[in-house]
């Protein structure tokens, strides 16, 4: 489990530096590459950078999922938290007793 958690964080970085290297005009990393002769030129760096963040964000939701059902298939630790205390009362103390140690001016009466 811990290291889903850990290959999910890894991949959310990863992807936050591929969004933020590409521009939504066209630039960003490729603006660097000058002209479209080149042997991966501005084009195929733009292609590069949309798989690559299609897959990682793919990649990201199928760990989220697989994590989502690791995590919900220990319903036996689950069921232990979300059993209800029993409240228990004590039925030996009077009501005229508990009366009088709430209201302070019951003892000069």
């Amino acid at each position: 489990m811990v290291a889903i958690s850990i290959i999910i964080l890894i991949i959310c970085g990863l992807l936050a530096l591929v969004v933020l290297a590409q521009n939504p005009k066209g630039g960003g990393l490729a603006a660097g590459f000058t002209g479209a002769q080149q042997i991966g030129g501005v084009q195929r760096t733009a292609d590069f950078l949309e798989k690559g963040t299609w897959t990682l964000a793919g990649a990201l939701m199928v760990l989220c999922l697989v994590s989502a059902g690791l995590q919900s298939g220990s319903q036996s630790e689950l069921n232990a938290l979300d059993t209800p205390i029993e409240q228990t009362t004590d039925e030996t103390v009077a009501p005229a007793a508990d009366e009088a140690a709430t209201d302070p001016g019951a003892e000069g009466k």
